[in-house]
């Protein structure tokens, strides 16, 4: 998060420094909310914690969420009331969790792909599908929309998608001599590349190297390209697989031969103000909301956009992720609360449709989760920047969900990048040792399906 408290997923993803198991379910099974009131369908006042707002410096997205919360308060007998969380708070620190251990967990929160199963499998997650109509559910992304389902019900709505790309230093190109005819569509181009951009003072080539669920999301796609999996999928060799070291491999040689830093600047390697734009490196991996971060701290700053390379013979992919609102099943009104969320992320009437365009592409850059709000934001010229149109037109379409892994498939695979790319460990062994550990949990799983 930047000097200015703008949220996002970066900053967000990285709560991976503790991470909850399967010892963690039967707390989380008696989690109540609003005070302690089990699940009462008489309260009046329902709480959202959030990352957004009330935010103390009131910003626009703040102001997204005070409003929307205000419209709806003026309209119903129970009000929902907004519960601000810093990110070190909220995820990077353990507050939610430990409310929901506690037994005080919020009625309404905020969820990622990333930590869908910890809370769907702990009975946390209220069912939204009775709160809404068929061309509602319709109207979202199905790839968006499917990691927060489960047997055909939704357990949450997406508000966003962000796909992920690299971005690149136009000054750094050009003081190397390259052009865009030289951007790199394989993975040895992009460390030549990274070679040729290096000085004294920059770094060719950016990868997250802080451990967390955000590592992990910034890392699936190159896992992907090659048909690597965290888990195994249609008989599949699973984790320690050549695809799996070949990715780990490629983020252990960028550090390696010093073309990559060991330690990102700001908060991490999706803040681009702070590592792209202050030239400690010439490219570097991020998502779509950085275009928006660019626009607020560096508007005069020249960069470019391009897909993620991809290994020989592979298939270009990236990740796109985004954040849900959820219902706590065992708070003080799940019902309330659904009807909020469906009202709130899923209406389809004008109100609804401009809501989500202010979200996706006034307030913050993202692509909508929604497709009537796509299309509106579309004949608004949204997506007419030269960024965004490359996001539209050569990123998107490679586009996966972001994965749900429970935190145990998570944290197996966060060690073993941390081990291939600043450990030592050779890319290999690192893999083998995490699918073991994968495969000793797979045997006793019980859950929802990993996707």
């Amino acid at each position: 998060m930047s000097a200015f408290e703008r949220v996002t997923r970066r900053s967000l993803l990285r709560g991976g420094a503790v991470v909850l198991g399967s010892a963690m379910a039967a707390p989380l099974l008696s989690a109540c909310g609003g005070g302690g009131n089990g699940g009462s369908s008489s309260a009046k006042e329902l709480t959202f914690w959030n990352f957004y707002g009330p935010n103390p410096q009131a910003n626009a997205q703040s102001k997204w969420f005070t409003d929307l919360v205000a419209a709806w308060n003026a309209n119903n007998d129970v009000k929902i009331k907004l519960h601000y969380l810093p990110v070190s708070e909220y995820l990077a620190g353990t507050a939610l969790q430990t409310a929901f251990s506690a037994g005080e967990g919020p009625d309404i929160f905020l969820l990622s792909p990333g930590d869908f199963l910890r809370y769907y499998n702990g009975g946390v997650l209220a069912d939204l599908t009775p709160h809404m109509k068929p061309e509602q559910i319709a109207d979202f992304d199905k790839g968006v929309l499917g990691t927060r389902m489960v047997d055909g019900k939704v357990y949450g709505l997406p508000m966003e998608a962000e796909p992920l790309a690299m971005f690149y230093s136009v000054e750094a190109f050009e003081q190397a001599k390259l052009s865009e005819g030289d951007l790199p569509k394989t993975w040895d181009q992009l460390l030549d590349v990274a070679a040729k951009t290096t000085t004294g003072e920059r770094f060719g080539v950016l990868f997250e190297t802080i451990p967390g669920y955000y590592q992990n999301f910034t890392w699936y796609p190159f896992m992907w390209m090659g048909g690597g999996s965290a888990v195994p999928e249609n008989g599949g060799a699973g984790f320690n697989a050549p695809a799996v070291h070949n990715a780990l491999k490629l983020w252990q040689d960028a550090v390696n031969s010093k073309v990559a830093p060991r330690k990102p600047q700001g908060d991490g390697a999706g803040n681009l103000p702070a590592n792209l734009a202050s030239g400690y490196v010439a490219m570097q991996q991020s998502g779509i909301w950085a275009v928006s971060a660019m626009a607020t701290e560096k508007k005069d700053y020249k960069y470019g956009v391009f897909p993620l390379p991809t290994p020989d013979g592979g298939t270009y992919t990236t990740d796109i992720g985004g954040w849900a609102f959820v219902a706590n099943a065992k708070g003080a009104n799940p019902e309330a609360a659904a009807k909020f969320i469906a009202w709130a992320l899923g209406a389809t009437d004008a109100e609804g449709v401009e809501r989500g365009r202010q979200w996706n592409t006034v307030v913050k850059t993202n692509l909508p989760a929604r497709k009537s709000v796509q299309e509106a934001a579309k004949s608004a010229g949204a997506f007419d920047t030269p960024e965004l149109k490359i996001f539209m037109e050569r990123i998107v379409p490679g586009g996966r969900g972001e994965p749900r892994y429970t935190p145990e498939v998570y944290k197996a695979v966060s060690d073993a990048i941390q081990a291939a790319q600043l450990g030592g460990v050779d890319a290999a062994q690192a893999a083998a040792d995490a699918a073991g550990k994968i495969d000793t949990f797979l045997k006793g799983y019980k859950g929802a399906p990993m996707l």
